[in-house]
Parts: structure tokens; C-alpha cells; sequence
């Protein structure tokens, strides 16, 4: 349906159109709110660099992450992946976006685990939207965050 709808919407601007773009909009830049907030929690004694995140569920729940640090550097855990984590352990398993945001330059990409785990539990065409401090926005969709991800195919070769 969205396919279709974004196919009409290029023949003919109407008002079904404006509004669905405009609800996207909004949905966009509540979960940017979400994950600013989420940021402010963050435990980031070590390397001073708050991140949030906040995922939304195929039914309108938000889960927020923030990163939590510890001083043996390999144990600590991104906000992608808490907010991930905090969802699926509530035994949430669909979602239709993520946001995260941190003060960069630009809107802040996740890790590459993240990237790993973010492809594993959440769909293809699944809205990412990165985010910073300054007002930088972009959105894309977790195959293009992580093209050709190794996934639990790979492992039944």
C-alpha cells in the first residue's frame, strides 16, 4: 500500500497524500523527542558521549535505550541495542521505527553492532532515523544501513 501510495503521490499531489506525509513527519520527530530524552539517562563517565534511541512498535509502543558504559570498555551496550533489547525481553518483536541521536556533526550512525543487531531483529524497509543535537536529520531503512547483512540463512549454507 505505501508503494502504491508513494507512486500516486508523484502523479498527483492530493490531500491524502500531504496528510500522510505529514503524519510521517510527526511520528519522526516524536521519536526524536523520545530518543533526546532517552540520551539524558545515559552512563557515559568514561567517554563523556550520550546517545538515546527510542523504537517504535508495530503497535504504538516506545521503547527508549541509552548507551551505559563500565570500565572494562568491552561490556558496555549502545542505545540501539538497549532500546532493542528492552522490547524484545517485553516480548515485542515488531517494529516500524527506530531513532537515535547524539551531538555530532551529523546525524549520528549506529555502530556496526548495532547495525548487525538492528538488521537481525527488525525488518528490511523498517524506518532508521538518525539524528544530532543540531537538528540534522536522516532517514533511511536498515538494508541500507546494512546492505547484504549476515543473517541465519548464512548459517545453514
Amino acid at each position: 500500500m505505501m508503494k502504491w501510495m508513494a507512486f500516486f503521490c508523484k502523479i498527483k499531489e492530493s490531500s491524502v497524500c500531504l496528510q500522510e506525509r505529514k503524519s510521517q513527519l510527526v511520528e519522526i520527530e516524536q521519536l526524536i523527542v523520545e530518543a533526546k530524552k532517552a540520551r539524558e539517562l545515559a552512563y557515559v563517565p568514561y567517554s563523556k558521549f550520550p546517545v538515546g534511541a527510542a523504537l517504535l512498535t508495530k503497535g504504538g509502543s516506545v521503547y527508549r535505550g541509552c548507551n551505559i558504559e563500565n570500565a572494562a570498555y568491552s561490556v558496555c551496550n549502545c542505545a540501539e541495542r538497549t532500546a532493542l533489547f528492552k522490547a524484545y525481553s517485553e516480548g515485542e518483536k515488531e517494529f516500524t521505527a527506530l531513532a537515535v541521536i547524539a551531538d555530532t556533526p551529523r546525524p549520528v550512525p549506529p555502530c556496526g553492532a548495532c547495525r548487525q543487531v538492528i538488521a537481525e531483529l527488525c525488518h528490511g524497509d523498517m524506518k532508521v532515523i538518525l539524528a544530532n543535537l543540531k537538528g540534522d536529520v536522516k532517514v533511511m531503512t536498515v538494508s541500507e544501513l546494512l546492505p547484504e547483512a549476515f543473517s541465519a540463512e548464512d548459517l545453514h549454507a
